[in-house]
């Protein structure tokens, strides 16, 4: 994995799309703006997590590799050299795949 230049803040993860493979369903392929935003990622980097009201970090229940599915619309979308990441809070995480 390749050493990323931001760092999430707070309980908030840095995801990598899995993009799905383009499919051709009776000779129409379909253009990258109409396709929905792929729900499986790939964790990239953990913030410092969230405080509880003691002030104790809360630990995320994911880890850095790990293959999760994420809300469809959940997250902030960056570009960072020519990759695009998306920033989400760990309450975007519906699951961890196995």
């Amino acid at each position: 994995m390749a050493k990323v230049k931001i760092i999430p803040v707070g309980n908030r993860i840095l995801i990598e799309h899995i993009e799905e493979k383009e499919q051709v369903r009776g000779g129409v392929i379909i253009p990258d703006s109409a396709k929905e935003k792929p729900q499986e990622a790939i964790v990239i980097a953990l913030g410092s997590g969230a405080k509880d009201e003691d002030g104790k970090i809360i630990p995320f229940e994911v880890k850095v590799g790990d293959k999760v599915l994420v809300a469809k619309y959940g997250g902030s979308e960056v570009k960072l050299d020519n990759k695009k990441y998306t920033l989400v809070r760990e309450d975007d995480i519906l699951g961890i795949l196995t």
